[in-house]
This record gives C-alpha cells, sequence and structure tokens, in this order.
C-alpha cells in the first residue's frame, strides 16, 4: 500500500500581466504548498479505479474522469493502481486540490515504477499547475505557470491558516472578469519578499462573484498576520502568522465566530 498526500497550494502572489492569443493569461506567481490536503491511497490492481471519499467527494462531477483518473491514464505502468482519494480539499476553491491530487499520482507513479523521461510535458497537458503540483516546492510561476524557478525556502514551516467560505467558485468567469490592467511584475527577492510585496490581482474579479471572500479577508485580517491574500481565483483565502499560538488563537477565534466556513491550518512546506 502506498500513501502521497495531494498538498494544498497557495499562490502567496500572482500577478496577471497580459491576455494571450491563445486565451490564456501570462502570469506571475509564487507557488507555495502546505504540509496538509487530500489524502491518495494505492494498492497494485490488474486494472486502474479511482474511489474518492471524505467530505467534498460530491464536488467532483465524474469520479471517472477526474484529474486523478486521467493522470493514471497518462502514465505508463506494468500494472494498474487501485486508488482511494480522500477529498479534503473544498472543491473550485483556489487551492489547485485537482491538480495537487495529479501530482500526487504523479509521485505515486513514480515510487512504483519511475517517471517517463517526458513526465512534464504530460503533466503540463493535464493542467498549467500540475507541474508545480508534481514538485510540491516553493517556486515562482511564469506563463501559464508552468515555467517554474524554484527559490529559497525561508518561508519553511511558517504557520498558515486556510479559510473558505463553501462556496465554489470556477476560475473562467474569475479570469473573464479581470479589467485588463497589467499592474506589474513580481518583486525581485526572496520568496518572503515577493510575498510580502506581491498581491493578487484575481482578487477584486473573485470578490464581484463572490462578495463572501471580502468577509473572510476582513475576519483574517483582524489578528496578527503579516499577510493575509486569496489564493488563486478563490474562494480560499490564507493568513501567514508570526507564530503557532498565534495562528491557533486565529484558527479559534474565526470557528467561533462562523463556524459555518471551512478551515485548514497548518505549515508551508
Amino acid at each position: 500500500m502506498l500513501i502521497e498526500t495531494a498538498y494544498a497550494k497557495i499562490n502567496l502572489a500572482l500577478h496577471v500581466r497580459r491576455r494571450r492569443e491563445d486565451g490564456y493569461h501570462e502570469l506571475e506567481t509564487l507557488f507555495a504548498f502546505v504540509d496538509a490536503g487530500d489524502t491518495l491511497t494505492a494498492r497494485i490492481a490488474e486494472e486502474d479505479r479511482v474511489t474518492t471519499l471524505g467530505e467534498f467527494a460530491g464536488g467532483i462531477d465524474d469520479p471517472l474522469d477526474n484529474l486523478v483518473a486521467r493522470a493514471l491514464g497518462a502514465l505508463p505502468r506494468s500494472q494498474g493502481l487501485d486508488i482511494t482519494l480522500e477529498k479534503n480539499l473544498p472543491v473550485a476553491a483556489g487551492l489547485g486540490g485537482g491538480s495537487a491530487d495529479a501530482g500526487a499520482v504523479f509521485r505515486l507513479v513514480e515510487r512504483q515504477y519511475g517517471l517517463p523521461d517526458d513526465w512534464l510535458e504530460r503533466a503540463t497537458r493535464l493542467g498549467a499547475d500540475v507541474p508545480s503540483c508534481v514538485r510540491r516546492e516553493t517556486a515562482i510561476g511564469r506563463g501559464t505557470g508552468t515555467e517554474l524557478e524554484p527559490t529559497d525556502t525561508g518561508l519553511a514551516a511558517t504557520p498558515v491558516l486556510l479559510i473558505n467560505p463553501r462556496v465554489p467558485l470556477a476560475t473562467g468567469p474569475v479570469f473573464k472578469a479581470w479589467d485588463g490592467k497589467d499592474r506589474g511584475a513580481l518583486s525581485q527577492g526572496s520568496a518572503c519578499e515577493i510575498a510580502e510585496q506581491g498581491r493578487n490581482d484575481l482578487r477584486e474579479p473573485a470578490i464581484k462573484i463572490c462578495p463572501q471572500i471580502a468577509d473572510v479577508l476582513g475576519e483574517l485580517g483582524r489578528d496578527t498576520a503579516w499577510k493575509v491574500e486569496m489564493s488563486g481565483s478563490g474562494a480560499t483565502c490564507f493568513a501567514l502568522y508570526p507564530s503557532t499560538e498565534a495562528r491557533d488563537d486565529a484558527a479559534r477565534r474565526i470557528a467561533k465566530a462562523r463556524p459555518e466556513w471551512w478551515q485548514m491550518s497548518g505549515k508551508l512546506r
């Protein structure tokens, strides 16, 4: 039996530079990963099989065509894998949940069989976030997010709190609502400096579609976090704290004030 965690992906900064002729957007982002997420358990089998369970299993429209199943189909192997996906991360939440699941599949296959030389191209075909989720390391992403530049690990072990108002938010409409203004490149420096000075250009268009995001950001901003922002295209927001005690105090306060919201505590990898 093999077990792998699909680590939640957050964008510590997300600068949208322009719309491309191919319909995608040119991005500059700082990816980071939380030490918690979905859990994948795999067993050798005669043929591939995917079973989904957990709080957010119902958010997957077609269990036979999710990114776990597609990732399995993208990788050559001599045997099948029977995978159980425990879906702990909300769906359509800006956490790269599906991409993180696919990245975990790549790592499972790598441990058992090794990966083909063209694994990066295979991962990219599944989604722009998948290569970063395979590597699950702090990195700057450019282009559509697939051009990865590893950066320092000075943020490792930083306490983080994730909050989602339990409102799914599709990526397409948020990008469509972006005003098209280039507000500038990522800053230079360490990952900590980029995170401190960075912004999320999708925050305002996301709030227009999902006003609850502003409520979440407001709650997270009431405590001692040194960075509060929305991740990806939303609706999940995150806060980075100077200590685990500060994070846990904020988590307890928010859970009491807004028990209907989903939350996850962890540390950056």
